[in-house]
C-alpha cells in the first residue's frame, strides 16, 4: 500500500500511516514524504508500535516503509536504506526542554541577555538536554537572532535534537529563514510528556 504524503504537515503522514495499517492483519505501508519531520515522527510511530522501519532517501522526497506483522528481511545496502531492528527498543531520552519565549524574565532588554547567557553556559558546561524544541516567540531564536545562532550551532553540534514549531514559524512569517535545527510540531510535545525522563519549559 502506497501513501503520498508529500506536502503534508504532521502529525498527517502519521494519522494516514495507522489508519492503513489498521485495516490489515499483516503487510507493508509505505509512505512518501518530503520533509525530515515527517520521517522522524514516522520512524518514532514505528518504533513505538514494534513495527519494523526503513527509510529511503529519493532525489528531494524520502519513502518511509512501514512493515506489520512479521520481520522483514531486507538487503538494505542495495537501496541504500537506513533500517531499524524490528521491535527495535527506543533510546533512552533524559530531558526535553521547550523554550516558548526569545528573552527571560519580563524585561525584554535584560532578559535577551540572560537568555544568551543561558544557552552559553550550556554550551561551556555540555550540560545538554536530548532535545530543544522552541515554540512561541522563541522561534526568533533559531531564525533571526544572530547573537544565539550560532551558540545553538554549536550546540546542535554535541548531539542535540533541535526543533522549531512549524505553526509558530508560519505565523511570524519567518518559515524560510531557519538557520539551525528543524521543523518541529507539537507532536514533539505530546510525546515528549511520556517519551523523556523529564520536561522542563523555559516561558
Amino acid at each position: 500500500m502506497l501513501i503520498d504524503a508529500r506536502g503534508l504537515g504532521c502529525p498527517k503522514p502519521v494519522t494516514m500511516a495507522e489508519e492503513s495499517l489498521a485495516k490489515i492483519g499483516e503487510g507493508i505501508v509505505e509512505i512518501l514524504v518530503d520533509n525530515e519531520a515527517a520521517v522522524k515522527n514516522l520512524s518514532r510511530f514505528a518504533s513505538k508500535n514494534s513495527l519494523y522501519v526503513e527509510t529511503e532517501n529519493i532525489d528531494n522526497y524520502w519513502k518511509v516503509r512501514l512493515v506489520k506483522g512479521y520481520a522483514c528481511e531486507v538487503e538494505s545496502s542495495e537501496l541504500g536504506v537506513k533500517s531499524s531492528e524490528f521491535g527495535e527498543k527506543t533510546e533512552e531520552k533524559d530531558i526535553l526542554l521547550i523554550v516558548g519565549t526569545d528573552a527571560l524574565g519580563r524585561e525584554e532588554g535584560l532578559g535577551k541577555i540572560l537568555m544568551k547567557g543561558f544557552f552559553e553556559t550550556m554550551k561551556v558546561t555540555k550540560e545538554t538536554p536530548h532535545t530543544i524544541f522552541f515554540l512561541n516567540t522563541g522561534v526568533k531564536l533559531t531564525t533571526t537572532d544572530t547573537d544565539i545562532i550560532p551558540i545553538l550551532k554549536d550546540i546542535a553540534a554535541m548531539g542535540v535534537e533541535i526543533y522549531s514549531c512549524g505553526t509558530c514559524l508560519k505565523h511570524y512569517n519567518i518559515e524560510s529563514e531557519l538557520k539551525v535545527g528543524h521543523r518541529g510540531t507539537t507532536n514533539h510535545i505530546v510525546e515528549g510528556i511520556k517519551d523523556f525522563g523529564k520536561v522542563v519549559w523555559i516561558g
